[in-house]
């Protein structure tokens, strides 16, 4: 092929004998006296063997010098290779020759639907399948050779010799005999003393002028043709016995390598060039600093004069703003005393003048009101007396009334006794073991007092006898010591026994005394020892009133449950019944008057009738009755029932939220009505509703175009609001937050008179101000208790919390990966703007050359606005951009590792500007919104940096592997090394200690059981709980947000008007 070469260029050179393959194959395939032409023709023949097929090759090729017949055997023979001489025995040529199948089972198999069994039976050629239907191996085998051949010639082959070093199949083990033989049988040894005889080394003009264009400039500036250029630059640099020919340049053996030492010495002067004007540069920035730190100093120091100069000036303007305002006080002081002495005989002046009219008003005041009285009470005997009259017309006629709406609501009234006689039964036994309750913590903590008191009393007796025993013993020593003195002192004969009599007396007075302090110490120590005893039985008896305590406490609870369970059946019962009355007083003949009579008026709560707000009073009229006889008839039609009035409420704001109500101050508008209408209609504490599923279906039915990211942001901005809210106001276990008085209160005054209240009409003002209550109370206690269905009505939204995340996610991801294949390997530009880089075209190349990052970081910042707009949280913002980050070093960084083509030193140079523009977005998209999403491509970064940095080879393994890429492991850092080329300059890759380093390394670690996988995985989970997304949103005021116009023009709706105080 170099020879072929050689002649395509048209150089000067002789022709190089070679060994030449051609009998060997003419001997073995060629047609019609080859080996395997007579093997397919002896396997035709029924009778024909082994022996027979031997005999006729030995007949056909006895002259052939390629085939040689052994001595001692019959039926084999020996061909003589390239490679040497192989000896072939013939006993089951014919067997393994016959490859016959029925033309019918060949074309059953053939039409197999299984493509298995279709694969196994190909169809045959028509031309082989109509000229015989036999079809032997030897032949097959000849058309797929026939096949292969042409596909190579075809192609531009490279190939690969393995070599095999030893034949015991140990590392580190050369047999050089071995290894040489292979290499000749190969042809390797022939392939290189051909290359050597001509030119080894060649370079197209492109090539050759993009590498070594620096030798010569002056040719690079001139417009030269390709290849006068080269030959000009190697006549330059003096070099014989190379070729030129039409595209390419052919030098010989070691002229490239004095080439590229001349480059390399070009490019040495260039950088110490460069570094002699930056050494200028940064002398000359030292001076210009050291200039302004001489005039930073003047300044100051000129301004510490000025400063001297303006505290004397302000010194003086001092004392003559302290003159002024001495002078000020003193006019002042001289004024105020005038002004004073003029308001004193005015107000006496004043003061006689009122006095005198006051006198004339106080008694027109009190003869108006003599006057006001007689005529008050005159008028009042006058009502007493009509007001008599119409009670008792009243009495009269509200009495026949009742007797008929009696006998019509004593078969409903029988439903509800039994429940109310429950109910009081079991409100008498609560206050029962409420006051029970109360007796005994009192009696507890009147023992507790006593106790104390006794305690407090026996201690200070205690304290008082120590003090006087003290004393006693004082008293005895000081005796004793006079005593003992007075003796020594008297004479000794005449005064000796009566001071000895005397002092004995006192001594036993005081030993007596002594005696008798120690006999009521013991007494004390005794009724101490009682105390204490009676304090222990006193606890014993208070653990055991305490834990009866707790017992009552706890069936106070049941009770205070099954209470308010009875008073729900109760009010749902009266509800049923209020309705069924006044559909029995429509059918009734007297359906219009009593229903025209029967009026509701609002009074208030106050402590002699201890009613509700808003709690309604029937009240019967005949003058109305008498003058309203023709009322509307909606007044006559029953009320529609609570659940159908909840159900339309349920179905306008389902209709409410299917649209998008936008935001309103950055919330979700959607979330919080959501969330206050729940809270509202206390679906959370209820064990069956309906209003979760349809949430949730309209939730689902909104998402389901997957590629909308406006709507995607929009419902992940809702949902992560609402679960955020739940988070705060929803817990599973029982009500364990509501005290024992509270839930009483809310039992006793609240729940026991509504069902009273749910007895007027919606419309009236009651039950508006019953709402307002109900909202009010449950926005205190702040926490809920949640059933079953609004548990899972969480669990349901966190899943799709979770879905719109990942979908956002996917959409980004499947947006970006496209990019990403073109990112990670530079398109291939024109010479001109690489070599000269001093055009305008260089700047349109390099506009080009990141126009795929620049649409990355388009796409990322349509994301990120998108987001922004619909008020998505911060931090799961951070959470999509952080896991893109680390899909786009996964896939980067694995085709750097896959692709040799991609490990080169301009691609690296690519790829670092591409992460430049990752980099300055995420600058501009601030850290609220980023987090530490740059932080992901630490090894894509880490690997561009290896790739661009220069003098590889000096280099160690612990400055690569602890200061470059630390985070890389050996084995990436092993095939990056490897794989690595330059392309731009020529340099080369670390030194073989490092290889040979990383590759003991990677020896111990396989031995270690170390995962030797060397490319990164992507991890697509969630990379957030709900605990972490409520504890990083900040705390939403669902009551400033304004509901929309279709929810308030509604009545249903009017507690979404409220606002918190």
């Amino acid at each position: 092929m170099e020879q072929e070469d050689y002649e395509k260029e048209q150089i000067d050179w002789s022709y190089i004998e070679f060994v030449d393959n051609q009998d060997v194959l003419d001997l073995i395939e060629k047609k019609p006296g080859g080996i395997i032409a007579l093997l397919d023709e002896a396997c035709m023949f029924p009778k024909s063997t082994h022996e027979t097929f031997a005999q006729k090759l030995y007949q056909t090729f006895a002259k052939n010098k390629r085939f040689i017949k052994p001595k001692l055997s019959r039926t084999n023979f020996t061909i003589s290779h390239y490679a040497g001489e192989v000896t072939y025995m013939a006993d089951l040529f014919l067997d393994k020759n016959k490859d016959y199948v029925v033309a019918e089972h060949q074309d059953l198999l053939t039409a197999s639907k299984c493509s298995f069994v279709a694969g196994l039976f190909p169809p045959l050629p028509e031309e082989s399948s109509k000229s015989s239907k036999f079809s032997s191996i030897g032949s097959r085998f000849k058309l797929q050779l026939q096949s292969l051949m042409e596909t190579l010639s075809s192609t531009e082959p490279h190939y690969i010799r393995c070599v095999k070093p030893n034949n015991v199949l140990k590392p580190a083990i050369f047999e050089n005999l071995n290894v040489i033989q292979q290499l000749r049988c190969g042809g390797v040894l022939e392939a290189i003393r051909i290359s050597c005889a001509g030119y080894p080394t060649r370079r197209t003009f492109d090539e050759f002028l993009l590498r070594f264009g620096v030798l010569a400039p002056e040719v690079l500036d001139g417009n030269y043709d390709d290849k006068v250029g080269c030959q000009r630059i190697l006549d330059k640099m003096g070099l014989k016995g190379y070729q030129i020919g039409k595209t390419k340049v052919f030098l010989r053996a070691g002229q490239m390598a004095e080439l590229d030492a001349r480059r390399a010495e070009v490019l040495g002067n260039a950088a110490r060039t460069i570094q002699r004007q930056i050494r200028t540069y940064i002398a000359r920035k030292e001076f210009v600093a050291l200039r302004l730190a001489a005039i930073q100093l003047q300044s100051c120091w000129r301004a510490l004069s000025a400063c001297k100069l303006y505290e004397e000036l302000r010194r003086e303007a001092a004392a003559l703003k302290i003159q002024k305002n001495f002078r000020c006080y003193t006019a002042w002081k001289s004024y105020s005393t005038l002004q004073n002495s003029a308001i004193i005989v005015q107000t006496g002046m004043r003061a006689m003048t009122a006095r005198n009219e006051f006198r004339f008003r106080k008694q027109t005041k009190a003869a108006i009101k003599i006057e006001a009285r007689f005529r008050c009470h005159r008028e009042y005997s006058y009502y007493k007396s009509l007001q008599k009259a119409a009670l008792v017309t009243q009495c009269g006629w509200r009495q026949r009334v009742a007797r008929r709406e009696l006998r019509q609501l004593r078969m409903a009234a029988r439903e509800t006794g039994a429940l109310k006689e429950a109910k009081d039964k079991l409100e008498k036994k609560v206050e029962e073991l409420t006051w029970r309750l109360q007796f005994e913590k009192r009696l507890r903590t009147e023992l507790e007092e006593t106790k104390a008191q006794e305690i407090a009393k026996l201690q200070e007796a205690l304290h008082s006898m120590q003090l006087q025993v003290e004393e006693a013993n004082a008293r005895v020593i000081k005796e004793r010591e006079a005593a003992r003195k007075a003796i020594e002192e008297a004479p000794p004969v005449i005064k000796e026994t009566p001071v000895v009599v005397q002092d004995t007396a006192k001594i036993d007075a005081l030993t007596a005394e002594v005696e008798s302090l120690k006999a009521s110490l013991l007494s004390e120590k005794e009724a101490a020892e009682e105390a204490k005893k009676a304090r222990a039985d006193a606890e014993t008896r208070n653990m055991d009133l305490t834990k009866k305590l707790q017992e009552a406490e706890g069936k106070v609870n049941q009770l205070q449950d099954s209470i308010q369970r009875l008073e729900e059946k109760l009010s749902n019962s009266e509800s049923e019944n209020q309705v069924l009355r006044q559909q029995a007083l429509a059918i009734s003949p007297t359906g219009k008057a009593i229903s025209a009579r029967t009026r509701t008026t609002i009074i208030q709560r106050t402590p002699e009738n201890g009613n509700l707000n808003g709690e309604t009073k029937p009240t019967n009229d005949m003058a109305l009755a008498v003058a309203n006889p023709k009322e509307p008839d909606s007044e006559e039609k029953p009320q529609k029932s609570l659940n159908e009035k909840q159900q339309e409420n349920q179905d306008l704001l389902i209709k409410c939220i299917s649209q998008d109500l936008g935001f309103s101050s950055g919330k979700p508008v959607a979330a919080c009505l959501i969330y206050k209408s729940l809270l509202h209609w206390r679906s959370f504490e209820v064990e069956r509703t309906s209003v979760f599923d349809r949430i949730i279906q309209t939730i689902a039915s909104s998402i389901e175009v997957a590629d909308n990211n406006d709507v995607l942001a929009y419902w992940l901005c809702n949902t992560s609001t609402l679960l955020m809210l739940l988070q705060h106001t929803l817990k599973a276990s029982g009500a364990a937050s509501l005290t024992p008085q509270r839930r009483r209160t809310s039992s006793a005054s609240l729940f026991g008179r509504m069902s009273q209240g749910l007895r007027a009409s919606p419309q009236t003002a009651g039950l508006s101000f019953l709402n307002g209550r109900m909202l009010g109370r449950l926005d205190d206690l702040r926490q809920v208790e949640a059933k079953y269905p609004a548990l899972l009505f969480k669990q349901q939204l966190t899943a799709f919390l979770e879905k719109i995340y990942g979908m956002i996610r996917d959409n980004l991801k499947k947006e970006i990966s496209p990019l990403l294949g073109l990112c990670i390997q530079a398109p291939r530009t024109s010479r001109a703007s690489l070599v000269k880089g001093r055009s305008h075209a260089n700047a349109v190349a390099q506009q080009a050359l990141i126009a795929h990052w620049q649409s990355i970081v388009k796409s990322l910042d349509n994301y990120s606005k998108i987001m922004k707009a619909n008020y998505v949280p911060s931090f799961l913002v951070r959470k999509v951009f952080t896991q893109i980050f680390s899909f786009v070093n996964v896939q980067l960084f694995n085709s750097l590792l896959l692709r040799r083509e991609c490990c080169s030193f301009s691609n690296g140079e690519y790829v670092k500007a591409g992460l430049a523009e990752l980099e300055q977005w995420c600058c501009y998209a601030t850290e609220e919104y980023v987090g530490s999403a740059w932080d992901e491509l630490k090894h894509i970064r880490q690997a561009v940096g290896f790739l661009v940095i220069h003098q590889k080879p000096k280099k160690t393994l612990k400055e690569i592997t602890n200061e470059l890429c630390p985070v890389l492991s050996i084995q990436q850092l092993y095939r990056i090394s490897t794989m690595y080329w330059d392309d731009k300059y020529g340099t080369h890759s670390v030194s073989s200690d490092v290889i040979s380093s990383m590759r003991v390394m990677m020896t111990e670690d396989s031995n270690n059981a170390v995962s030797s996988s060397f490319l990164l995985d992507d991890d697509s989970s969630i990379p957030f709980s709900v605990d972490d997304l409520s504890k990083s949103m900040q705390t939403i005021d669902v009551a400033d947000v304004e509901p929309p116009p279709l929810l308030r023009e509604n009545s249903g709706f009017v507690f979404l008007h409220q606002r918190s105080d």
